[in-house]
């Protein structure tokens, strides 16, 4: 198994040390000038723009829910990757283990299943590699979306809405089309994010270490969406064995098939599956939260308004679970939460009043918004667990 050091130009090999070091030692050099001084530092030199994956900010919450003010929440922002998402790391990952492995040759096709976010990250290494790129998307992919995967070079590939299974979900038609595209392209490559064992190994040898440079003794829990599983597991893995009193705390969207809870439609993107991920492993979770789409979305419009970050839907769900979590410990903790992406891409959706009102969303405020997030409970781990069997 390759390292994140033998990636080709990697910062590793170039003695520029670890990302969080190197993002670390920027800030600090940052926060003892006046306000609005000029840098008195420089940000490490990348070779390419893979290389500056992972040298993110980790930003503490302030102003959000009184459960600040006694406890400790930073947001690891994955929105700050060149191409606005984490997804990006599991893209260059993947690629380069299918480049060593002779699965994705010179003038190949990456082909994949995508909503959004690691279609993104195909396409930004694929214009560094030289690769056409063909992504399956249906009808739920934003306008956004879809002008960022043809800015970068990708080729989109709809599948149609009557494809869509019982509950709305066309996650399987799409992995289906993208299977046969696979078949039929000559040299065509399909990371298949959802059931790729290597998706884990990019968070377990990248991510969690990133956590663990910023929390030497590592955090009293990490919150981080389900989605796909890589993340939780890839992470997860990690700190069960180098860090076991760190909590591992899963977050879905509720409607969704993972955790157990009632499926219904919902209107989340970067979270929810119609099915279990094989990456998925219930045993890691400590505690397990479900999150409705119009808390999640209200989460994000304050995160905007009350801590001036402008960040996506799932990143909604994810602080919401966390503050409902935290609230369990009279003393305080230090929690780490993943912020997937960015919210620009959520402009027309989450962040667009008429997109809300059309899709009988309110956007809780103030006390409301308080309330709804202590009135949040974990779902039972009995639930999880046999829902995953």
């Amino acid at each position: 198994m390759a390292s994140l050091s033998s990636l080709p130009g990697n910062r590793f090999n170039a003695g520029l040390g670890s990302p969080v070091a190197a993002a670390s030692a920027f800030s600090a050099a940052l926060s003892s000038a006046p306000l609005g001084a000029a840098p008195v530092a420089s940000a490490p030199l990348a070779a390419s723009v893979t290389d500056a994956l992972g040298r993110v900010p980790i930003v503490r919450l302030n102003r959000l829910h009184p459960s600040c003010n006694q406890h400790d929440l930073y947001l690891k922002l994955e929105s700050c990757n060149p191409g606005g998402s984490i997804k990006e790391k599991n893209a260059a990952y993947l690629v380069h283990q299918a480049e060593q492995s002779g699965q994705l040759r010179p003038g190949g096709t990456i082909v994949e299943s995508s909503s959004g976010n690691f279609g993104i990250g195909l396409a930004i290494v694929g214009a560094t590699r030289g690769y056409r790129v063909l992504i399956v998307i249906d009808a739920k992919t934003s306008p956004t979306i879809r002008r960022m995967l043809q800015a970068y070079g990708a080729e989109l590939v709809e599948v149609p809405l009557e494809a869509a299974d019982a509950h709305g979900s066309m996650q399987v038609a799409r992995m289906q089309r993208a299977q046969e595209l696979e078949r039929t392209l000559p040299g065509a490559w399909y990371p298949a994010q959802h059931t790729n064992p290597q998706n884990v190994e990019a968070h377990s040898l990248w991510t969690a270490q990133e956590i663990a440079a910023a929390f030497p003794t590592g955090p009293d829990a990490i919150v981080v969406g389900v989605s796909t599983a890589g993340q939780l597991t890839g992470i997860s893995r990690y700190f069960k064995q180098h860090s076991p009193k760190t909590r591992i705390i899963g977050v879905d969207v509720a409607g969704s098939a993972i955790l157990g809870t009632p499926r219904h439609a919902y209107k989340m993107t970067g979270l929810g599956l119609s099915f279990i991920p094989p990456n998925y492993d219930p045993q890691v979770l400590d505690a397990a939260y479900s999150v409705s789409d119009a808390l999640a979305f209200s989460v994000c419009h304050a995160l905007a308004q009350r801590e001036g970050m402008l960040l996506g839907a799932s990143t909604g769900a994810i602080v919401a679970a966390a503050l409902a979590d935290v609230q369990r410990f009279t003393q305080p903790q230090t929690y780490l939460l993943l912020n997937p992406d960015r919210g620009d891409r959520y402009l027309e959706t989450v962040y667009d009043a008429d997109w809300l009102k059309q899709h009988h969303l309110t956007i809780l405020q103030d006390q409301d918004l308080v309330q709804a997030i202590n009135h949040l409970q974990p779902v039972p781990l009995d639930l999880v667990r046999r829902a995953a069997q």
